[in-house]
């Protein structure tokens, strides 16, 4: 009885549940790989009469133009995507094209089947949010059919009661504009490329030519050359294919300015992300120049592999996604400190899968160095343990929050305390969870787990978003002085 009593005094859940709705949809485009079949699709629009694709048109757009904005210039577009197919014969009116985009679509819900693993930060505009009150943005992993993962995005405010209020959602979604990205870092690639197993002596030779720098077009005309060149190596296909596949990894995505925050998705866009976008840990950092950044750490997963990233953004409308790079950029769980430490990008980490590590870089991006933070050490841990987001500074030290896995592969939330100038030293730890499932927290899609990827101070109260068997959220508030005097109590 203890630990229960300890644990509802420190832990306030509040009352809204953030469910699931499987109503709330996106459009893809749905191509056949075999181009025949697209161009016998094409075929049979082109021989139907103006008055009949008109009139499928209409129905088309009746039933779905209130679900999507800007709809038609959606299925504008994903004509576009398979025009090339179309005979030079074959005169297609706007009608036609816009019902080959509708026969080129598919409605696809973002959260049909979760809404999880969410994270917190402070919103970039508190213009006109009242004195003690915080508006933030809170990130969500939402997962919908094939298991594919996307990250979502809901706003509001927290008052001075440290009640919270979610700002209406939007019956839209929307997905962003992607552009490959404008510039490459040659160093960082050729890092990636030799850790990804290409041979040196291929990459050597594909990257010769391009300078420090170098855009997407410029590395697809070096490949060329080199697809056309005399060098003959049985890997070189194989070496080429690596390349394209990381480039394309690195990439930027743009929302419109009219969308609203809980209307954007940013959904799988790369071969390496295909199977989904996992965890993301969203941090606001603040670097010496006092210019703020957010970046979040996610996982990118094709169905077979993981591969580590991180986003930046100043506005939540513009997005760089790129790959982290370094022996130490492996595995899951990444969470980014929110400021420089002795001149320092420092980042918690899990590079076995069991044990809480640390990292320290001159390079936000690269990550060589990692040391052994924390192993289990309490029985309701024993299974493993990692970060639950980046730490929250305080006077007494950072503030961590992790997960700790026992028996049944239950899932808890633990905290500790983190020295501030030298982070790799613990100097206080509960000796129990702060948060575990309670009776009704226990079933759903992953059953006795509860979860965060970050939390925020608001005054005095930390505020802890959580998911819930993976599938639903929750909020909890903490009172930070009491947390604060039982971690240095340790």
């Amino acid at each position: 009885m203890r630990v229960i009593e300890q644990r509802k005094q420190l832990v306030q859940r509040r009352s809204t549940l953030l469910n699931a709705e499987s109503s709330r949809v996106i459009t893809r485009p749905h191509i056949p790989g075999d181009k025949g079949r697209i161009k016998v699709l094409i075929g049979r629009v082109a021989k139907l009469s103006d008055e009949v694709a008109q009139h499928l048109l209409d129905v088309v757009t009746q039933d779905f133009s209130a679900r999507h904005r800007n709809f038609r210039e959606t299925l504008q577009r994903n004509f576009d995507r398979v025009a090339e197919h179309v005979p030079k014969r074959v005169f297609l009116s706007t009608e036609k094209q816009l019902l080959l985009g509708a026969y080129f679509t598919a409605e696809y819900s973002v959260e049909a089947a979760a809404l999880f693993n969410p994270s917190i930060v402070p919103h970039p505009d508190q213009k006109g949010v009242d004195k003690g009150s915080q508006r933030f943005v809170m990130s969500f992993r939402a997962t919908g059919e094939g298991h594919v993962s996307s990250v979502e995005f809901r706003s509001g405010i927290v008052d001075t009661n440290n009640d919270i209020y979610f700002d209406p959602i939007s019956q839209y979604v929307a997905t962003p504009e992607m552009h490959t990205d404008p510039v490459y870092h040659r160093l960082h690639f050729r890092r990636k490329l030799e850790e990804l197993g290409a041979s040196d002596r291929v990459t050597n030779r594909l990257l010769r030519g391009l300078n420090e720098t170098f855009t997407l077009d410029e590395l697809e005309a070096q490949i060329r050359k080199f697809r056309s060149s005399k060098f003959r190596l049985k890997d070189k296909h194989q070496a080429i294919d690596t390349v394209l596949w990381l480039a394309r990894s690195n990439y930027e995505v743009i929302f419109r300015p009219d969308e609203l925050i809980s209307e954007r998705v940013i959904f799988p866009v790369s071969e390496n992300e295909s199977a989904g976008i996992e965890d993301a840990r969203f941090v606001r950092f603040e670097d010496d120049d006092k210019s703020i950044m957010y970046y979040a750490t996610y996982t990118a997963y094709n169905g077979f592999t993981i591969l580590p990233q991180i986003l930046k953004t100043t506005d939540f409308l513009t997005f760089e996604i790129h790959t982290l790079s370094g022996k130490s950029a492996q595995n899951k769980g990444m969470a980014l400190f929110p400021r420089r430490i002795n001149g320092n990008f420092v980042m918690l980490s899990r590079q076995d899968g069991v044990n809480n590590y640390i990292m320290f870089s001159d390079n936000v991006r690269h990550w060589d160095d990692a040391e052994l933070l924390q192993e289990p050490v309490h029985p309701l841990e024993f299974v493993q343990i990692g970060n639950c987001g980046s730490p929250v500074e305080t006077s007494a030290g950072w503030l961590a929050l992790f997960h700790g896995v026992g028996p049944m592969r239950r899932y808890s939330v633990w905290a500790e305390l983190l020295d501030l100038d030298d982070p790799s030293q613990v100097i206080g730890r509960l000796d129990e969870p702060i948060l575990t499932p309670d009776e009704h927290e226990r079933d759903g899609y992953v059953p006795n787990v509860v979860y965060t990827c970050g939390s925020m101070v608001h005054g005095d109260t930390l505020i802890i978003p959580y998911g819930i068997a993976d599938q639903r959220c929750r909020v909890a508030t903490v009172s930070l002085p009491e947390l604060l005097s039982r971690l240095q109590r340790q």
